[in-house]
């Protein structure tokens, strides 16, 4: 059995994709996963599963979402490991210790595809920080997620496929795994 996340791309913010998470928990146990649990109401699945692809697992999830209650999003589903290598792997630890509501972790639905983002470190975007690693994307939004420009493009760029936590989440998500 191996230790996976299922991250869900936009629910439960603002009045849209509004998902209970006792339903989600539900959704995810129905698909024969074990020890299911949220973090938060955002989306957040912490679950035990034979061991697959996590590609596979996020197409079941997002196909469960649309098929049982009616909501469309996006699933990128990590391991254990790619949690602790982001966190082990961030190029820019001091920013997320000091400011971690506003540095996020951008995660894609495959890695391969963090390679097209590289021009984004290089761009200008006044005091927003931008990085690549081996498993996600790393963006500091020193105004705030609403005003980023640099989250804009990001979003632009990935065509709405990739899903952002913040820092504090990503640590919180590494501790509830240890809790399985």
């Amino acid at each position: 059995m191996g230790e996976f996340i299922a991250l869900l791309r936009g629910i439960n913010v603002g009045r849209a994709k509004r998902i209970k998470m006792a339903d989600l928990r539900e959704l995810v146990e129905g698909l024969g996963h074990q020890d299911v649990r949220t973090l938060l109401s955002s989306g957040n699945v912490i679950f035990r599963a034979a061991r697959g692809r996590a590609g596979a697992l996020a197409q079941a999830i997002q196909d469960s979402l649309a098929g049982e209650l009616g909501i469309r999003a996006n699933v990128i589903v990590i391991t254990a490991a790619d949690v602790a290598a982001v966190i082990r792997e961030n190029p820019l630890p001091l920013l997320a210790s000091r400011q971690p509501s506003r540095f996020l972790v951008g995660f894609l639905p495959r890695p391969a595809l963090l390679a097209e983002l590289e021009p984004l470190a290089g761009s200008a975007f006044a005091d927003e920080r931008f990085a690549v690693g081996r498993k996600a994307a790393y963006l500091f939004c020193a105004n705030g997620v609403l005003e980023s420009q640099l989250l804009m493009e990001f979003s632009r760029l990935t065509e709405g496929t990739a899903t952002t936590r913040n820092w504090s989440t990503v640590l919180k998500l590494e501790a509830a795994l240890s809790d399985i």
